[in-house]
């Protein structure tokens, strides 16, 4: 059904609730989405369609489901779906509709954030770059060329998916749509203007009649009935704009995206489910972890610029869709914990009690549904002891303790009992590929240039963005007399640019490169170069990596060389090269050879064996063929040894590799306690930020599969290998006092003590078991996962226990008792067990 305009909404302080008007469909009240006449508290996670492949799709999705999600989001990526005006793609990657049925087959539902701006660290914004272009247009903003537009996209979208029936109001899986995408700032920024644009954006979607609500992120004026939701790492003092709209957190964030030439950034899932268990705690009823899985940014689709092609996002389902731990198993088990709390949380409003200064119990009880407790202890330093229902709780720090009985805890946020993985890369079964090199001809540029102008051009406007690369081309004349060319100091040529990366060539040489970052768009090269008596030739190289994808105004930012470029050491003083002639070629001459395909990569020659990797020098193409690695563990290329570039996997474009390094810095001290942010937990500094690059085994075929590389500054491609992604072993780290859930139920009650008994879950993957216990500690353990260390009090039975209960399974459950382990190694202290264990394929573990 259709949620009721504002003019039918009733004051909240008539009402305790607004109850839905019909028992089908989906509509809210103040509480929660509700559907099918059911108040239901919504767990989502963020799967972008594109970011992985259709193979992928259901594995990830079923994963999802069984990590305890209700609900799949994802965006709608218009210049992937339009990359042309009026040409539509909905095919691969991009068949949005099988993605919506696949999760429709999983039994999930469904949130479509259409958008069209999405944000995303994604190219432009999700914006295809003819927009730009369109006469008259200023984006996300009450510009009529722009709301055309943007309007029949959305509807193009809609009706796709009621021709297919995919909306809950038709019996299908998508309960609720986005419009828009974290306008706050923008409409703030806008005045009058974007308030009127959020008006027509919210009409507009109303009366695609969907049947379900439409919601608008970081939206303070979301007019109604459109619901106003939340995105941050907290979002526990969030409240709605009316009080009779639900509390939802379209966006928590898992982690964060990294950036060429940063460090990589986790979250730990301690605080994750702090912040889940404090938004629920007040009364929010819909949370989406952004992301869920992130995925990669195949071919030239991240935007930022500066994103890698990695958006791993720290998400509970990695990269390449495999299960992370503990992230994945705590958050399934905070879920789990949740849903026993569901009737009470939906029932009540909260009761909130101070237990001590920085200690509060939020408690939620009902007639018909019970009592549910949340008791936290927001102090990020210390524990807290402390009395609820006339019983004693110890609460560490910075966490909450869930009690869906308002008695028993069955969940604490910052006690992690799930196990941890180690992952590995290693060198697959293929043969040592053998490389073939093609020169990109740079002498020649100037004569198949098609396009001349006085002064620069701005680097979108002549490539449309078609390719990452743009040639600026012009020419100096130097006299015998110069001074420099008498033995005097090098001339120095200075270059300003708007662009992202710039090689500089001089008669065919590269005589330097300068890079942007982030932080700092602009870039300056300065540099000696070799100018010779006579015409020289001056090519630069503008590089793009990835279009901006937010800011006011951000179609109008300029990209490539602006100028000034001037030469400095002549005898006259300074050369100013700004307002010449120059001439201009849009990409690659390997590109428009489409030397990245299995067609044109047949229709050069080749320079084969040692001479294809005597020089690393730059702006070379590589090939080599390779057949496909025996099993299934997912496949990264090992990109560490060469530059920047590109790199295409039959054809098809696994994204932009680069290199560059994380600065050294605070890279290993990390405490789940107290606020997070970005820089907060960080790992990789002095490395590469990103030195492998997934290669989905659905682009393989058995045999002579064709590997392309671009590289743009010299690198050796011998060291280029083919990796796969593995669980090397598995660990479990949990204290003898933690309470469990993995067999927890309400009926649980009564059960002998040893039932309650914190234990120790190991579990392979399929196909997998358990052929080596690799240390083993029953007492006070030391480190984490892949470091452990015995501590002063140590259990010598621990190895013989955990061999004997452990070795040849898929998995084991060990639980943690003196009983168990022969014994109490040190009576009166809080003890643990630690334990790492190797998995290995079935056959090869022992009996």
């Amino acid at each position: 059904m259709v949620v009721h305009n504002s003019a039918h909404f009733l004051p909240s302080l008539l009402l305790l609730f607004l109850l839905p008007v019909a028992q089908c469909g989906v509509t809210y009240d103040r509480k929660a989405i509700v559907i099918n006449g059911q108040r239901r508290i919504l767990i989502s996670g963020s799967i972008h369609y594109p970011r992985s492949t259709p193979d992928m799709w259901e594995g990830l999705i079923q994963k999802a489901k069984d990590g305890g999600l209700d609900v799949i989001q994802t965006y709608v990526f218009w210049n992937g779906h339009e990359p042309s005006p009026g040409t539509y793609n909905f095919e691969g990657r991009y068949d949005l509709v099988r993605f919506v049925k696949t999760v429709q087959k999983s039994g999930l539902y469904v949130h479509l954030r259409i958008g069209p701006y999405v944000c995303a660290e994604w190219n432009f914004g999700g914006f295809p770059v003819w927009l730009k272009y369109v006469p008259g247009i200023s984006f996300r903003t009450d510009n009529e060329p722009f709301k055309m537009a943007m309007q029949g996209f959305t509807q193009k979208i809609v009706q796709m998916m009621k021709s297919e029936s995919l909306f809950a109001s038709q019996g299908g899986p998508i309960i609720f749509s986005q419009i828009e995408n974290e306008y706050g700032p923008e409409s703030k920024a806008f005045g009058s203007a974007g308030h009127s644009y959020v008006n027509w954006a919210a009409e507009m979607a109303l009366g695609l009649n969907t049947g379900v609500p439409w919601v608008m992120c970081k939206e303070e004026d979301a007019p109604d009935p459109v619901i106003n939701t939340c995105n941050g790492f907290y979002c526990d003092t969030f409240y709605p704009n009316k009080p009779y709209k639900p509390i939802m957190w379209t966006e928590a964030w898992s982690g964060w995206f990294t950036e060429f030439g940063g460090a990589i950034h986790h979250r730990p899932v301690e605080d994750l489910a702090f912040a889940v268990a404090r938004f629920i705690q007040k009364g929010g009823s819909f949370i989406n972890y952004y992301m869920y899985h992130g995925g990669t940014n195949f071919e030239r689709t991240a935007g930022g610029p500066f994103i890698t092609t990695s958006y791993d996002y720290d998400a509970p389902l990695d990269e390449y869709g495999m299960i992370r731990e503990p992230k994945y198993g705590h958050l399934k088990e905070l879920h789990r914990a949740i849903k026993l709390c569901e009737g009470a949380l939906v029932s009540a409003d909260p009761t909130v009690t101070s237990l001590g200064s920085l200690q509060q119990a939020h408690v939620f009880s009902s007639q018909s549904e019970g009592c549910a407790a949340f008791l936290a202890n927001f102090n990020p330093n210390s524990f807290a002891r402390v009395i609820f229902n006339n019983m004693h709780y110890n609460l560490p720090p910075w966490s909450i303790s869930i009690l869906p009985d308002c008695r028993n805890v069955v969940f604490n946020t910052a006690k992690v009992g799930v196990q941890t993985s180690q992952i590995q890369m290693s060198a697959t079964n293929a043969q040592s590929l053998m490389w073939e090199r093609y020169d990109e001809e740079i002498a020649s540029l100037e004569e198949s240039s098609l396009i001349t102008s006085t002064g620069l051009l701005e680097q979108i406007n002549v490539t449309r963005d078609t390719s990452d690369y743009l040639w600026y081309m012009t020419s100096v004349d130097v006299s015998p007399a110069e001074g420099f060319l008498q033995g005097g100091e090098l001339p120095v040529l200075t270059v300003q640019s708007a662009g992202h990366t710039l090689h500089v060539f001089v008669n065919g040489q590269l005589s330097g490169s300068a890079y942007g970052s982030r932080e700092d768009r602009r870039i300056k090269f300065s540099g000696n170069v070799n100018l010779r008596a006579g015409t020289n030739k001056v090519a630069l190289l503008s590089v793009a990596v990835g279009l901006p994808n937010s800011g006011v105004h951000y179609e109008l930012w300029s990209t490539g060389v602006v100028g000034p470029v001037v030469v400095h050491g002549f005898n006259e003083g300074s050369r100013d090269l700004t307002w010449q002639k120059w001439s201009y070629q849009v990409g690659l001459k390997g590109e428009a050879m489409n030397l990245n395909s299995l067609e044109g990569a047949s229709s050069v020659e080749w320079m084969q064996g040692s001479l294809s990797v005597q020089n690393e020098q730059p702006l070379t193409w590589y090939r080599a063929y390779f057949d496909v690695p025996e099993g299934d563990d997912p496949l990264a290329l090992d990109m560490g040894s060469m530059g920047k570039g590109q790199v295409w996997i039959n054809g098809q474009s696994i994204g932009r590799y680069w290199t560059a390094s994380a600065p050294n810095g605070d890279c290993n001290l990390c405490n789940y306690a107290g606020t997070y942010r970005a820089p907060k937990c960080q790992s990789g500094c002095g490395q590469p930020t990103q030195r492998w690059y997934h290669v989905p085994r659905s682009w393989l075929q058995p045999t002579r599969n064709l590997l392309v590389v671009f590289e743009e500054l010299g690198g050796d491609a011998t060291q280029i290998s083919l990796m796969k992604r593995s669980v090397s072993s598995v660990c479990a780290d949990v204290s003898e006092w933690h309470p469990t859930v993995k067999n927890w139920h309400i009926e649980s009650y009564g059960q002998p003590e040893e039932y309650h008994k914190p234990k120790i879950h190991l579990h392979c993957a399929p196909r997998q078991s358990i052929s080596a216990i690799k240390f083993a500690s029953y007492g006070t353990p030391l480190g984490t996962c892949g470091s452990f260390q015995q501590g002063p009090c140590h259990s010598p039975n621990s190895y013989t226990i955990l061999e004997k209960k452990c070795i040849g399974q898929e998995k084991c459950v060990v639980a943690i008792s003196t009983a168990n382990f022969g014994g109490d190694p040190c009576p009166n202290i809080m003890k643990k067990v630690a334990v790492e264990a190797v998995c290995s394929p079935a056959s090869q573990s022992m009996p």
